[in-house]
């Protein structure tokens, strides 16, 4: 199951730099194109921080970072047999993401953002929301279907009998 999740993170990736090579093609000459009016825009921005501005021309720190959390979530891939579908899903989206913007600061410097909500100013990309919907997947999976707290509450249960 391992291998199949680092295939969906593979196909995410490609997914992602196509788009942002259709952005580049396409999107960049005009700079905004309104998808729907006072919803969704398309924008053009070169991010070379990370969220809402933060911490801009950190761009060796982000592929420093990036790159350790893709190898943990590999490690964690490989590391845990027989999770379930879950578990892989949140992951691959997560690598998947995560390299697609990582492709992005070492080839360019900044990441290709493009995707604008009238009531999320942030400007996004297809990386940014698979990073974000698998970190959301992981903590459910994490919460309610993992027996990372079940074994907790045994070790607890364990103790309390041992006095």
């Amino acid at each position: 199951m391992a291998i199949i999740a680092l295939g969906l993170a593979a196909l995410l990736v490609a997914a992602d730099q196509l788009i942002k090579y259709f952005v580049v093609a396409y999107l960049q000459p005009v700079g905004a194109v309104s998808v729907i009016d006072n919803l969704i825009d398309l924008v053009y921005y070169e991010n070379t921080g990370m969220s809402f501005g933060m911490f801009e021309g950190a761009r060796w720190i982000f592929v420093i970072f990036t790159a350790i959390a893709m190898v943990v979530m590999v490690y964690l891939l490989f590391r845990n047999k027989n999770e379930k579908k879950l578990y892989y899903i949140s992951i691959a989206l997560i690598i998947g993401g995560g390299i697609g913007n990582m492709i992005d600061r070492i080839l360019y410097g900044y990441v290709i953002d493009y995707f604008r909500l009238s009531f999320f100013p942030p400007i996004c990309n297809f990386a940014d929301y698979c990073v974000v919907f698998g970190a959301v997947l992981f903590a459910v999976y994490v919460l309610f279907f993992s027996d990372f707290f079940k074994s907790e509450k045994k070790l607890e249960n364990r103790e309390k009998i041992e006095k």
